[in-house]
């Protein structure tokens, strides 16, 4: 009988398979090929209410939120954590067979206060609740950075996100590294790059500045850096585990197979799409990317070279990155949704009772 492709991966490379945003059924489905984790923004709770099957049951879960708890913003967050919580469960077996290597279910609450280190904090603590398999997201930004001197002494979990550029891996890495050491915790740790998302930005800036470059050379950017985050990690020893997130395309997970990496990817679209085409297992995260090809992307596109140098970005200068608001820009669209469908069904209970 013929493997089917993530387990393939999984027999023959170290590159491990995790699902982003799944419904209830999705998470089953992704356990059953092999995922090993699982991924939860602050969109998660929209595209579930928007979901044509899950959408349902997510409005009896924010219904009954909404007559827990009064306020709005507070529902949100309620609403995100008991949305999360049975992902988690069906995730439990592994964290509990693996000894906790594996099985996590990352979660990241109210973008409106990532620049709020003791928010964040709170925030993290708060999730810790739903399950001890959550792994608590934080963003790779200063603020991020100051939540994180207070969280890794505490043992928590944590998924450094919203991560771009080189010099973000090297602050959050080297701080973890230095936090570890002085508190003797070392928790759980990966550091996600979104090169799906920088891709996005960077085709995005292309378009409003008529930059003439190949479609061949920009779709290579986001990987570029991903490569070269992942050397990094590797030659420094850093503790912490590379995940891959913001796919928008196959190749953002074929293109790193080969590493001791998690690749994040949507089963809609990405997972069921690889299933179905069945690559074969091929070790492409070391192929090097022509320096031809980097020279034109540092040429061209300044915040590819921001991303791209050890030195591109200074850590006050994480929170403005392009790519990073960019990223934060559509978990506040999402959240700002949601806000409005408990602000409408709160209307329609208070009307009814």
């Amino acid at each position: 009988m013929n493997e089917r492709y993530f387990h393939r991966v999984s027999k023959q490379t170290p590159t491990m398979f995790w699902i982003n945003n799944p419904t209830r059924e999705q998470a089953d489905w992704a356990i059953a090929e092999g995922a090993l984790g699982c991924t939860n923004n602050p969109s998660y709770t929209q595209k579930m209410l928007d979901h044509p099957k899950e959408g349902a049951y997510a409005l009896s879960v924010l219904d009954q939120v909404i007559q827990d708890i009064q306020d709005d913003a507070k529902a949100a967050v309620e609403f995100q954590a008991r949305m999360v919580k049975p992902i988690a469960e069906k995730f439990m077996p592994i964290y509990e067979q693996s000894g906790g290597q594996h099985g996590y279910v990352s979660i990241q609450g109210d973008p409106f206060h990532d620049e709020d280190a003791q928010y964040i904090i709170n925030e993290s603590l708060e999730n810790r609740k739903i399950s001890p398999n959550i792994c608590c997201k934080i963003p790779t930004t200063e603020s991020g950075i100051k939540a994180m001197q207070a969280l890794v002494p505490l043992g928590v979990p944590q998924n450094a996100t919203e991560c771009f550029g080189v010099a973000q891996v090297y602050a959050i890495c080297n701080s973890y590294e230095e936090l570890a050491k002085t508190s003797g915790k070392k928790p759980y740790f990966v550091v996600s790059h979104i090169a799906g998302i920088f891709d996005d930005y960077l085709n995005q800036y292309v378009k409003e500045n008529n930059i003439d470059i190949s479609p061949d050379i920009l779709v290579q950017a986001g990987l570029a850096v991903a490569r070269k985050v992942y050397d990094i990690m590797i030659d420094e020893r850093y503790s912490a585990i590379f995940v891959g997130g913001g796919a928008r395309g196959l190749h953002h997970f074929t293109e790193m197979v080969g590493g001791r990496v998690c690749i994040t990817i949507n089963w809609e679209g990405t997972a069921d799409k690889l299933l179905e085409l069945n690559p074969p297992v091929v070790y492409r995260l070391f192929n090097p990317v022509p320096s031809k090809v980097i020279d034109e992307l540092l040429t061209k596109l300044p915040d590819f070279r921001k991303g791209y140098l050890a030195n591109g970005l200074k850590i006050e200068e994480f929170e403005t990155f392009g790519p990073v608001q960019l990223f934060r820009s559509s978990f506040i669209k999402s959240w700002l949704k949601v806000l409005d469908v408990i602000k409408e069904r709160r209307r329609t209970i208070n009307h009814l009772s």
